[in-house]
């Protein structure tokens, strides 16, 4: 068995442990209450706030504004499910802000030292969840998982169980899909299937490849194979929203990306998909620093030694081991 399935199985063995000991009645709120074929518990639709961690004693009106912070129409497709990186998010980064602890973030700092935020200006007003980045010409405009918004802008990205950080879809596309003729890439950066540009992308309109070479070493006039963006595809994209301003300036100087992960999961140790992607986007950077990434257990572990917020790192280390 390979480590990411061990992982993966230690996991849903921990969900499972936590759906029996905190819902009594499993069937009423879960999809596959009895864990038959292996997978992670999943809520049923109309119990998916379930799968936010609540401070049990807040007010009607922070339980509002906790879920109002990823409303249910913002919901990733795999929402309800107990690995969805999305709610562990929004109960951890979500709570920070919901009672006002958003300051913590600024006293960590990333795997190699650097502080987290680097010099961003971190305030309730200015923190946003499923943040959308409406200026990259994207017919399905990003959205990331949290935005420190002002002059110096944070782009935020959090994995939990996943096994990768998040790769191009032209590549995946299959002949049965209908834009398969149109849009499929064989995953280099070369000209395809008699498209006038080298990407997919840039053919519909898309923007990446204007902005990349300001950021990035790779040079958008040339032939690349394998594409650069293939494995890194979020971390890019995740660049450009911190750097790129509406008016259509690149600085650099003024923003990063953070990049949170369950420090367990193989994925995101030296020789991952997760880690691999992470490094090789931060080496083609200009500017190394614009890239940083930090584990959920180091943000945890930081609540538990300032004793805040006991009864959201119980529940975390209950339901994630965290």
């Amino acid at each position: 068995m390979s480590a990411y399935s061990d992982y993966r199985k230690s996991m849903v063995q921990l969900f499972c442990k936590y759906q029996n000991g905190n819902f009594a009645d499993c069937e009423e709120y879960f999809e596959r209450p009895f864990n038959s074929d292996g997978r992670p518990p999943v809520f049923h639709k109309k119990f998916a706030d379930n799968n936010v961690i609540f401070n049990p004693d807040s007010s009607p009106q922070e339980h509002a504004l906790l879920l109002k912070e990823i409303p249910p129409k913002e919901r990733h497709r795999w929402f309800r499910s107990m690995s969805s990186s999305q709610a562990v998010a929004q109960s951890i980064l979500g709570n920070l802000k919901v009672h006002d602890r958003l300051r913590y973030l600024y006293e960590l700092t990333d795997d190699t030292g650097l502080p987290l935020l680097g010099d961003a200006r971190l305030y309730k007003e200015n923190f946003h969840m499923e943040y959308t980045v409406d200026y990259l010409n994207e017919p399905r405009p990003t959205s990331l998982d949290g935005f420190i918004s002002g002059d110096y802008r944070v782009a935020i990205e959090c994995k939990l169980m996943e096994p990768e950080v998040g790769t191009c879809s032209r590549p995946r596309l299959r002949k049965i899909d209908k834009n398969y003729e149109k849009d499929y890439c064989n995953g280099t950066y070369t000209y395809q299937k008699g498209r006038k540009t080298r990407c997919s992308l840039t053919e519909i309109g898309i923007s990446y490849w204007k902005y990349i070479p300001d950021l990035f070493k790779w040079n958008g006039d040339v032939d690349q194979v394998p594409c650069p963006l293939r494995n890194n595809y979020q971390l890019v994209r995740n660049s450009l929203a911190a750097c790129v301003r509406p008016d259509g300036s690149v600085l650099p100087e003024k923003g990063h990306v953070v990049l949170i992960y369950d420090e367990r999961n193989p994925a995101f140790q030296k020789g991952g998909k997760g880690y691999t992607a992470f490094e090789d986007t931060k080496e083609a950077l200009h500017e190394p620093q614009l890239l940083r990434k930090c584990s959920w257990q180091s943000i945890v572990n930081h609540l538990r030694n300032k004793n805040e917020l006991s009864w959201l790192v119980d529940q975390l280390e209950l339901k994630y081991g965290l």
